[in-house]
């Protein structure tokens, strides 16, 4: 598949948002959809680019499920990462956006974008060249890392790797700047090589370089993309506190730093990030949940693997918070974007059927506070029950 050889300028806007949502609403999504985040109107469920082949029957299956999300006012938000199918899902982004604008579907300051960096890569588009071949060509031949950079699952947090990641992401996009930028599964791939102070010392290395990114207009936010480092037992050394990270956010960019959303995995079977106390607020000795934190230190909170990459679609969710839903993705969906201090859950999608039973969620309300504490206590039966057999 061919790149994009245009790039759009802009970023999402409060305005170009504010547009979406109303287009959406005349589209029949339903008005509790959309969340105020950052004065932008985003979309409670996002599309994942995750899963795939490196197959051009993949890239024109993501590359069709976006457009067709997008076109239907069910989703603004779009994720990946630039390790997701070797780039070649960036590359998806940048092609269906691109269709989007050209047929005048939306314009670029409508879609929130977000991609993430760290984890090593090769080219999808360059089969025959394999990860360590293209790492020595190009990063340690010339110097750009060291082996010493590289963990052991191919995690980089040197700042010109992290440089050249963005740099890749924009051209692989097709785009002058990307609203959002994770660094991805940090401290999960350096907390067992490096003591605590120096992964600190490599994150704020990181966030200088997002900072720079930001003058120069390249990205607006950044964040961490994480698997459990904020939902760990605070004695397990693969633990990290929020308010560690906001703190050194705060030292490298001062109080209108860019680090303004987190990313973690949350579905009705792990509910750690509503539930689990494990963070603290300030000074306070009282432990809150990690979404708790989020919401005080002013954090966003997109989450991961909502269907439990498909091993939930098969529970009996025999519940009447959900009998108005017609698909089981959609009932887990709903749960997901109801739980209070989540933005959206982050759904991967490339099938025609899959696609429109995911988005459907978008045409009906939110839970209640009620309705969601009651779907939550039915999970947590269900769970319970099915640990027992």
């Amino acid at each position: 598949m061919s790149l994009v050889n245009r790039f759009h300028s802009g970023y999402a806007t409060p305005s170009g948002t504010t547009n979406f949502r109303n287009l959406s609403l005349k589209k029949g999504i339903d008005e509790s959809h959309f969340k105020h985040v950052e004065d932008m109107y985003l979309s409670s469920l996002g599309m994942g680019t995750y899963l795939g082949n490196l197959s051009e029957t993949d890239d024109t299956n993501i590359e069709y499920s976006i457009y067709h999300s997008i076109k239907e006012g069910s989703i603004n938000v779009i994720d990946t990462a630039i390790n997701y199918r070797s780039m070649l899902s960036e590359r998806s982004i940048g092609r269906a956006i691109n269709r989007l604008i050209e047929d005048k579907i939306v314009k670029r300051d409508q879609i929130f974008i977000c991609t993430k960096n760290g984890y090593f890569t090769n080219d999808g588009n360059l089969k025959k060249i394999d990860l360590d071949s293209y790492l020595k060509l190009l990063y340690l031949d010339k110097g750009i890392i060291t082996p010493d950079d590289i963990s052991a699952s191919y995690n980089i947090m040197n700042p010109n790797y992290i440089s050249n990641c963005i740099d890749r992401s924009l051209c692989n996009m097709g785009l002058n700047s990307i609203d959002l930028v994770y660094i991805h599964n940090s401290f999960e791939s350096w907390f067992d090589q490096v003591d605590r102070s120096t992964f600190f010392e490599m994150l704020a290395r990181v966030f200088e370089v997002y900072e720079k990114y930001r003058e120069m207009g390249k990205l607006h936010y950044y964040g961490m993309a994480t698997w459990n480092c904020f939902t760990a037992r605070e004695t397990s050394p693969n633990y990290i506190s929020l308010k560690d990270i906001t703190k050194i956010a705060k030292d490298v960019g001062g109080q209108t730093n860019g680090f303004k959303f987190i990313q973690l995995p949350y579905n009705s079977f792990m509910t750690e990030p509503y539930k689990f106390q494990n963070q603290q607020i300030d000074d306070s000795p009282q432990k809150v949940s990690t979404l708790s934190a989020a919401v005080h230190y002013g954090i966003h909170v997109f989450t991961s693997i909502p269907l439990f990459q498909g091993r939930l679609l098969n529970l009996d969710i025999a519940t009447t918070q959900f009998s108005n839903l017609p698909y089981q993705s959609a009932k887990l969906l709903q749960f997901v974007r109801s739980t209070p201090g989540i933005v959206a859950p982050l759904v991967g999608q490339k099938t025609l059927d899959h696609t429109n039973q995911n988005i459907i969620v978008a045409k009906y309300p939110r839970l209640t506070s009620d309705e969601f504490d009651k779907a939550l206590a039915s999970f947590e039966l269900i769970k319970k029950n099915s640990s027992n057999q």
